[in-house]
């Protein structure tokens, strides 16, 4: 099997990848993870900037999966489920719950997250909080079923 590719994508006002702590935790765990991480990129709450980089990163031959870090809560500019929304073409709702369910015991703030997941084509987009705790909780909840719901996505695998 291919190893997994990965994009790291920061959505933040306030944030780039000079200070990203968020999307260094990220870019540690996957590297932990034995997933590569070819690209990584950084935009604002923009909406349209968040939809339009999601786009142009799911035309790429070079990722199979994308992690967003920031965007995910109730603040005015938190845009980053609905722009993932305009982008995926299937929702993967279960990956959400778990997150959801299993970091809701070390934080009750969890349940505030609206992050989403889904597919485009070839790959699968996750949204995880902003802060570096909430990234390292989040992805230790995925980390485990990431190959084979790539496998299954590229069709490596029947279902």
């Amino acid at each position: 099997m291919n190893p997994l590719l990965a994009a790291v994508v920061t959505i933040s006002d306030t944030r780039s990848l000079e200070d990203d702590i968020s999307g260094n935790e990220l870019v540690k765990l996957l590297t932990a993870a034995g997933i590569e991480i070819p690209v990584r990129r950084s935009t604002t709450d923009d909406f349209l900037e968040i939809r339009d980089l999601l786009v142009s990163l799911c035309e790429r031959d070079d990722i199979d999966l994308i992690l967003t870090t920031g965007g995910t809560g109730f603040a005015p500019r938190d845009n980053t489920p609905e722009a993932t929304r305009a982008v995926i073409e299937r929702e993967a709702p279960g990956l959400a719950e778990a997150i959801r369910r299993e970091t809701a015991g070390s934080t009750p703030l969890a349940m505030l997250s609206r992050g989403v997941c889904g597919i485009r084509g070839s790959k699968l987009i996750i949204n995880l909080p902003g802060s570096p705790k909430a990234v390292s909780e989040c992805f230790g909840v995925v980390r485990g079923v990431l190959p084979h719901a790539v496998a299954l996505i590229r069709g490596d695998k029947p279902h």
